[in-house]
């Protein structure tokens, strides 16, 4: 896998646009042996998604709030570099982990390599190629400081083209909520939320207040800006 790594630098450093992108992604998939390829950028409340997995999978993954429970991110999370793994049920696998791996079969996804990095912030990014073989990942020899080193370059790579990937919104904010958020955005104080929109500093402050645990944001410029970025003010 060290000169598919290389490759991956290469090619992805001429490719242009998103469509660029995933065919660049998807063509190398290919040629590495493996099935289908995700990459997930992970931000204080949403997930960046570029990937060729079964559109049915991607709609159920995010429905079913299947990030929090997927034995691959928990292992990316825990470890930080990159491993194999397979959907090869075990005696510490656990009945969660194995229903979800025994769906994820139903679309293809049996083993896989993932490669993840740290982004800063307590934040991830993570690589992941994956197979309809549940023992074909286990052969493939990885060299860990190589890959890691050449996803960053990826990922530095692609944040910087900003592409416009399928973004996991799974943020729901009331009309009041994301008033007073736009009302924040453009530079008014809670107490001018207040009067124009005739209720009480309390109340705006209550409402913004949710609106940060709903985002997942520390401060209220975090919480403005992200929902700026999910397009919801």
């Amino acid at each position: 896998m060290d000169h598919w790594f290389e490759r991956l630098i290469e090619q992805l450093a001429l490719a242009s646009g998103e469509d660029g992108v995933k065919a660049t992604f998807e063509k190398l998939t290919r040629e590495a042996g493996f099935d289908a390829y995700a990459y997930l950028n992970f931000q204080a409340s949403t997930q960046t998604a570029i990937s060729n997995y079964d559109l049915k999978w991607q709609a159920r993954y995010r429905d079913q709030g299947f990030v929090a429970i997927d034995p691959v991110v928990r292992a990316a999370r825990a470890r930080y570099e990159p491993f194999a793994w397979s959907n090869r049920s075990t005696t510490r696998m656990t009945g969660e982990h194995r229903k979800f791996y025994q769906e994820a079969a139903e679309f293809g996804i049996r083993s896989g390599i993932t490669v993840p990095i740290k982004t800063g912030y307590g934040l991830m990014a993570m690589l992941t190629l994956a197979s309809r073989e549940a023992d074909f990942a286990g052969g493939k020899k990885l060299n860990p400081v190589l890959a890691a080193a050449a996803f960053g370059q990826v990922h530095s790579r692609l944040e910087l083209m900003q592409l416009k990937a399928n973004r996991d919104r799974n943020v729901h904010l009331k009309p009041n909520e994301l008033t007073c958020l736009r009302w924040s955005a453009e530079g008014k104080s809670m107490r001018a939320i207040a009067i124009i929109e005739n209720t009480t500093f309390s109340n705006v402050s209550f409402f913004l207040n949710n609106a940060k645990k709903a985002l997942r944001a520390t401060s209220l410029p975090q919480a403005t800006a992200l929902a700026k970025e999910l397009g919801l003010i």
